[in-house]
């Protein structure tokens, strides 16, 4: 992903058509954003959510899903649960906590 500044002015990638353009007085609109003026900061981050979207996009293609699809799937569904070796490798990671099982507290040794 390359967001790329010209001449101070306007903002392009290489990953969307979408861009984002100097309004004067630090301030910036981006194509996706009509009727908003952001920072520089929040128009490079604004460009660079395009492109990520751009990934979504290729990626969702070849699981057969759209974009929407594919974003709203992954965020509405639980993650499952770790293996049972994982998890016990972050309990050991924990080190300073022990869980009593009797009362249901956590000590801090």
């Amino acid at each position: 992903m390359a967001v790329h500044v010209i001449d101070r002015s306007l903002m392009t990638s290489d990953r969307t058509d979408h861009q984002a353009k100097s309004v004067g007085t630090g301030g910036w609109v981006v194509s996706f954003l009509p009727g908003r003026t952001l920072t520089l900061e929040q128009a490079a981050a604004a460009m660079q959510a395009a492109e990520a979207v751009a990934t979504v996009d290729r990626l969702a293609g070849q699981v057969g899903l759209t974009t929407l699809e594919t974003v709203g799937l992954a965020m509405r569904e639980s993650p499952w649960e770790p293996p049972v070796s994982e998890q016990r490798g972050a309990m050991r990671r924990l080190g300073s906590v022990r869980l009593r099982r009797h009362h249901d507290e956590v000590a801090h040794q």
